[in-house]
């Protein structure tokens, strides 16, 4: 019996291991080719998009001392950045529908780095080859710490892959552990809005929290609404499915606070801060929702996930230092003409001007000559002549405003 039966146990069991072994591998060469193609559209997108920013803002620095607030509308340089601003958009969009969530959002570091090497090939100011290395090493460490961390996330990536459709989202949607997950996110972004509305906790992390738990659950979303696109595109209409809808107003609303949250940080903080800050932030709390939502690194084994988190790490370094090498603006310090208070005697009477050092630094306190000095430069002076009152008791102005010549 034993005999007999051991070979139509062989026969049932060869077609299954046959079809395992046949699916597998077209599987994995399929999914890894999906990584390749989001991959390159992120790339792309976030290059697009820093070539079209610089572009716009050298239009903008083109037009500065323009009469016309919305000259920059009639330049072709500006029209041309918002053309490819638009088309890095879609690439970035795009992207989302390929390639697994965690893979994507640490792939902005590539707009970190080519904007630091426009700015470095755009530069104006002429240097000794010594002192532009010593000026620029850290942009050229960072840069190339970001490249390797940026290929290290791409070849150990998750490589999880699943159609978005509306059933797919839908169970992700109420499994466990993301409504773990949003109940958490929503309790710190209540804590974190909390002290920052009404304890004036304007601190730059706490700021840029807000930003990143807002933009984790915009890339969430993202990935939905494109990868639902994709699909009906190949002809499995989606779009009919009410979780699309939801997930679209759920993506333009969370954009839209998230832009707010980051101008109110620009007004805070200086824009490498929040670069390199919000860099990291952002990409740890997109991960951690990709993770949880879309199960990206179910199946991965250790060896892939500890390799792709040191390409993060790499990649958070490399962003730090290319930030941190970015010159700092200085904020203009305007003077108060001390002479133009009421009650205040004439500080011109002797030829002596207060005002900025025009030859150094914005810094009060600075005494100047005004024989020395431009006639354009010197300050327009309001001589004050005290008034006694009058004598019936009728109250005259403390003041009164004469004409001062140059002559006098």
């Amino acid at each position: 019996m034993e005999g007999g039966n051991s070979p139509n146990l062989q026969l049932q069991q060869l077609p299954l291991a046959t079809a395992a072994v046949s699916v597998q591998p077209h599987t994995d060469s399929f999914s890894y080719k999906e990584n390749l193609i989001g991959a390159l559209l992120a790339i792309f997108g976030h290059l697009v998009i820093s070539i079209a920013l610089n572009l716009q803002k050298y239009s903008h620095i083109r037009l500065a001392g323009s009469k016309d607030p919305r000259a920059y509308f009639k330049t072709k340089t500006w029209w041309c950045g918002l053309f490819l601003l638009v088309l890095g958009e879609l690439g970035v969009f795009s992207s989302y529908a390929f390639a697994p969530l965690s893979l994507i959002v640490p792939l902005s570091a590539v707009s970190v780095i080519a904007s630091a090497i426009i700015g470095i090939i755009f530069i104006k100011e002429k240097w000794k080859p010594k002192d532009f290395l010593r000026r620029y090493v850290l942009s050229f460490v960072g840069c190339g710490l970001a490249i390797i961390g940026t290929y290290l996330l791409i070849t150990f990536g998750p490589n999880s892959h699943e159609k978005m459709t509306g059933e797919n989202i839908t169970r992700h949607l109420v499994s466990w552990p993301f409504l773990l997950y949003m109940l958490v996110e929503i309790i710190i972004f209540c804590l974190l809005l909390y002290f920052y509305k009404e304890k004036n906790a304007n601190y730059i992390v706490v700021i840029l929290l807000l930003v990143a738990l807002l933009g984790s659950m915009t890339v969430v979303t993202v990935k939905a609404v494109a990868g639902m696109i994709v699909v009906s595109i190949q002809g499995n209409l989606q779009l009919d499915y009410p979780i699309f809808y939801i997930m679209l107003v759920c993506m333009i609303a969370t954009a839209i606070f998230q832009a707010t949250f980051l101008a109110q940080a620009s007004q805070l903080y200086d824009s490498s801060q929040i670069a390199s800050i919000g860099y990291i932030l952002s990409t740890t709390a997109a991960i951690t929702a990709g993770a949880t939502f879309y199960l990206d690194f179910t199946g991965e084994d250790v060896l892939h996930i500890c390799m792709f988190a040191l390409g993060c790490l790499i990649a958070f370094l490399g962003v730090f230092l290319i930030t941190r090498n970015r010159k700092k603006s200085v904020p203009f310090e305007p003077y108060i003409s001390m002479d133009a208070m009421p009650g205040m005697q004439n500080m011109h009477d002797k030829g002596i001007a207060v005002q900025p050092d025009l030859k150094t630094s914005f810094s009060y306190g600075a005494l100047e000559n005004n024989d020395n000095m431009p006639e354009i430069y010197t300050p327009a002076t309001l001589p004050i002549v005290q008034e006694q009152h009058g004598s019936k008791g009728v109250s005259a102005p403390p003041y009164r405003v004469l004409e001062h010549s140059k002559k006098e």
